[in-house]
């Protein structure tokens, strides 16, 4: 049960990190588009490791 809501807050929180590091933000206009890729691979690991079982 523990392991579920720790994978879910995870999965939140890398979401709304993915959100704000889009380029279409003005603040991240220049970054171009290495932080959101970044973001989304980490992303993808997490979700991998909770249907996995392992988070």
């Amino acid at each position: 049960m523990r392991r579920d809501v720790v994978g879910t807050i995870l999965i939140i929180i890398l979401i709304l990190l993915l959100v704000g590091a889009l380029p279409s933000w003005g603040h991240s206009r220049s970054w171009g588009y290495f932080p959101s890729g970044g973001l989304g691979l980490v992303l993808v690991i997490v979700i991998i490791l909770v249907l996995l079982g392992r988070i």
